[in-house]
């Protein structure tokens, strides 16, 4: 079955009680090792991602060990390591270095580099022979075409879209990811993946216009967990909240 395929049909928001209802697949988007190990252990996400800005906020030091790590805990799910040379020859150095170390792993391409120009030549070698690819920082349809043109029919992808970040520029994604999905159909192994959501409704989003992949971080994971809570709760549990603080800080009016 190729991985665009879905058995299982869209479910209403209103009927969403948690993320198992979804049809999207989610994976983990960080460099903490226990939180990628909690996650793993809890069975809901279906992969997980990094890049070098999360690994260096997470205190990272050698690229390679810690992606060996990473690998130690998560044996049969995607994980996508990022090359981060700024030179095409570097990049297909990192990638196929990456590539050798596992199986399930995405090696991450940038559309471009610092210098505006196209990584496409790059994805199609790669793609072509035989690697899995994770190309990101897309965020342009222009830039979805080039890359479905460039891929092997036969080797997986994934096709991150920067749909939080076309929000922050004050443009709705949900026409241009709908617009992705229709390019990747030429690419039955190639996956649109949302990518930098910035609220849980994005993951609804994502999922109701059929994308297969969203990236999540452990934060945004752990308020999916509200998903159908009973408004009326949450306001509440809201209450509670300014309350215990409040009373917690010893403030006087």
């Amino acid at each position: 079955m190729a991985p665009s395929t879905r058995q299982k049909k869209a479910v209403a928001p209103g009927e969403i009680r948690s993320v198992k209802d979804l049809r999207i697949k989610i994976f983990s988007d960080g460099a903490d090792l226990d939180s990628i190990a909690k996650a793993y252990r809890e069975g809901i996400v279906k992969g997980f991602t990094t890049n070098p800005t999360l690994m260096a906020k997470a205190g990272v030091m050698n690229y390679l060990t810690f992606a060996r790590e990473l690998l130690r805990i998560v044996e049969d799910l995607p994980v996508s390591f990022e090359v981060f040379s700024d030179d095409f020859d570097g990049m297909r150095d990192q990638a196929l270095k990456l590539n050798t170390l596992a199986p399930n792993v995405y090696v991450k391409i940038p559309i471009t580099n610092t210098r505006r120009q196209s990584a496409v030549p790059l994805i199609r070698e790669l793609s072509h022979r035989g690697l899995k690819l994770n190309l990101t920082a897309i965020m342009t349809l222009q830039q979805v075409s080039e890359v479905v043109e460039a891929l092997h029919v036969d080797s997986p992808a994934f096709v991150s879209v920067f749909a939080g970040r076309i929000a922050d520029s004050g443009r709705d994604p949900v026409p241009i990811m709908k617009q992705a999905l229709h390019l990747l159909r030429t690419k039955p192994r190639a996956e649109l993946l949302w990518a930098s959501p910035r609220e849980v409704f994005n993951i609804l989003q994502a999922d109701q216009i059929g994308c297969q992949i969203i990236t999540v971080t452990p934060d945004l994971l752990a308020k999916a967990r509200n998903l159908g809570k009973d408004l009326e709760e949450f306001s509440l549990d809201t209450v509670k909240m300014f309350y215990e603080d409040a009373t917690k800080s010893g403030y006087m009016i």
